[in-house]
């Protein structure tokens, strides 16, 4: 891997950099009172190419490569972690699932309205009784003639009041026949369908200006063609989602970091204690030197993922080290953030507690840190613990 970007790239990199700056920061602090990032940013996303990252043009999509990707959404992650997350789902989890998996009419559909953020996508897959255990849904979808009935209520779900399309995860299989993942299927479900509500989560520790959202469906009625890839593969179309999905989630967790690493430094720079501003003490020092080495090694650790990706590499377990890794760093790097700003860290016009509490959460979705363990160590062992 040449860790040298080319020069599509740090354009790439500049461009998000010079939007973060210009669309994000100045809002920042607003937005996450107001528990509401201004819809707006969407069409601006999209019509920057940055909710197109590695989809086809024919669909609307920019190309590029998955490092061009990453990099967008550090720099989204480095502004504000809501913003970044919309990326996330709606392309990275949503527009990526239906350019595998989608059937033609899927993609011309769905993606160039995707793509432009005409349209934005949730990932309809936790439930509020399983979350890590996401084979044993209970949504249950059943074959009417040629349509699907489905009912049940999905959680926590990102975008989830902003979506127009949900995709959607629901048992289709006999439980007693087709047990766990075996009878779940995935269907593109439009969030105007009849029987399908959306409440708001309010009062969330972090990423208060994302629009997270509880889904009810009371008999919602979707044709058979609504399905995405064959009946019964559903928890693939999941895992290959999520697999990718981790990639984008560790990335945002570099930006966090390089956001606390920035912060840090600077305020140290300002501040003056003991008549002499506080980097020159060396236990701020250290501080200061263990973000930066997290932000390095959580930062290589996803370019490798993004560079396996696109060179047909197996990446599903360095997909977990590195959002592993990066989303216990970011709170590393927040506390110890934190820890420069002493009192002043607590008074959210200044960054460090956002940071905190934005970081906080990456250590729990996409697979908390205990399912990634699990998993790493069932690839080098080859023995599940599940």
């Amino acid at each position: 891997m040449d860790l040298a970007l080319s020069e599509e790239q740090t354009a790439v990199r500049q461009l998000a950099r010079d939007f973060t700056e210009r669309e994000i920061t100045p809002h920042v602090v607003a937005w996450d009172r107001a528990e509401s990032v201004d819809r707006g940013i969407v069409k601006k996303l999209g019509a920057l190419g940055f909710l197109g990252l590695t989809i086809d043009e024919e669909y609307g999509g920019s190309g590029g490569d998955h490092l061009a990707y990453c990099l967008v959404t550090e720099e989204l992650g480095r502004g504000d972690s809501a913003v970044r997350g919309i990326v996330s789902v709606s392309l990275g989890l949503v527009a990526k699932s239906i350019a595998y998996w989608g059937s033609e009419e899927q993609k011309r559909a769905w993606l160039p309205r995707l793509t432009s953020g005409e349209a934005v996508g949730c990932f309809g897959l936790t439930e509020p009784g399983t979350g890590s255990d996401a084979a044993n849904l209970t949504t249950r979808a059943v074959r009417d003639g040629d349509s699907y009935v489905i009912t049940g209520s999905k959680m926590f779900i990102t975008n989830g009041t902003w979506a127009d399309v949900v995709l959607l995860f629901a048992r289709t299989g006999d439980p007693a026949t087709a047990p766990g993942h075996k009878g779940v299927s995935a269907f593109l479900v439009p969030t105007d369908t009849p029987g399908l509500t959306r409440t708001e989560i309010h009062g969330k520790l972090g990423l208060r200006g994302q629009a997270t959202a509880e889904l009810v469906l009371d008999g919602v009625r979707v044709p058979a063609s609504a399905m995405i890839a064959p009946e019964g593969k559903g928890f693939s179309v999941a895992m290959s989602a999520l697999a990718k999905g981790r990639m984008s989630v560790a990335a945002g967790c570099v930006g966090i970091a390089q956001a606390c690493l920035d912060a840090a430094v600077a305020y140290a720079g300002e501040r003056e204690q003991f008549g002499k501003p506080i980097a020159h003490h060396q236990l701020v020092q250290e501080l200061i030197s263990d973000i930066a080495v997290d932000v390095d090694a959580a930062r290589l650790l996803t370019w490798r993922v993004a560079d396996h990706i696109d060179r047909g590499l197996p990446f599903a377990t360095e997909s977990s080290v590195a959002k592993l890794y990066a989303s216990e760093a970011a709170v590393r790097a927040a506390n110890n953030a934190l820890q420069v700003f002493g009192g002043y860290g607590y008074i959210d016009e200044y960054p460090a507690g956002k940071l905190l509490r934005d970081a906080r959460v990456m250590t729990l979705y996409e697979g908390t840190s205990q399912i990634h363990k699990l998993l790493i160590g069932r690839a080098l062992t080859g023995v599940s613990a599940f």
